[in-house]
């Protein structure tokens, strides 16, 4: 069984939560200030509602308002507020930008294995996400939760009564895909992604056999 994250891993996704920080950050900074502090506010706010309102772009926006009362020292005014609703169009798309690689890849994969496909977000944005991204057809089950942790990877595994020693977690993500995975007994494949979410970011034991390093999505047909 090979089970597959999905956002910056099938598809880009935080590309477009770093572009609208960028134009946040410009316009929050002050001239001749300094961007990184403000983005060590929005990402301390991002942490703290990430664990009480979970992911996605509603819940980013929420943390730019907030972030933008915890610098002014007051609640943004109706015209702070509806420039930061105005990003909302960056994530309401009807479209994603598949990972180069990706539709070939599982198309094959998916001729001599098991595939499933664990997300977690906002389940309404995770569904539209997949449903943009045509690939629902390569996979036995789509599950979408509001945290990928070991007991995630424990209920996936009663639920598909799952060997985990011949079952691999693929993302880019260590905080999500890759350790809570090990934590229940999986194997992993990790592929790197350059924008991965500061918060997802964590440190991978390099001694662990059981993590298979790989360059690049298309890399999985060598191995599986």
């Amino acid at each position: 069984m090979l089970i597959f994250d999905a956002d910056d891993t099938l598809w880009e996704n935080n590309v477009v939560f770093e572009r609208v920080i960028d134009e946040f950050l410009e316009w929050m900074t002050p001239p001749g200030g300094d961007r990184t502090g403000v983005r060590a506010v929005l990402d301390g706010i991002e942490a703290a509602n990430a664990v009480t309102l979970g992911y996605g772009s509603k819940v980013f926006l929420h943390s730019l308002g907030e972030c933008v009362a915890r610098l002014r020292g007051r609640a943004a005014t109706a015209e702070e507020s509806a420039r930061i609703s105005g990003w909302a169009a960056a994530f309401n798309g009807g479209t994603v930008e598949l990972i180069p690689g990706v539709s070939e890849t599982l198309a094959e994969l998916a001729g001599r294995h098991d595939l499933l496909l664990l997300t977690k977000g906002d389940t309404e944005e995770q569904q539209r996400k997949v449903a943009a991204s045509g690939l629902a057809r390569y996979f036995r089950g789509v599950h979408i939760v509001a945290e990928k942790n070991t007991a995630t990877y424990e209920d996936l595994t009663r639920a598909y009564d799952l060997v985990p020693a011949s079952a691999w977690m693929i993302g880019n993500s260590p905080k999500s895909d890759i350790l809570p995975a090990r934590s229940a007994g999986l194997n992993a494949v990790f592929i790197p992604h350059d924008h991965t979410w500061v918060l997802e970011h964590s440190e991978l034991d390099p001694d662990d056999k059981k993590v298979l390093r790989l360059p690049a999505f298309g890399e999985l047909l060598r191995h599986f």
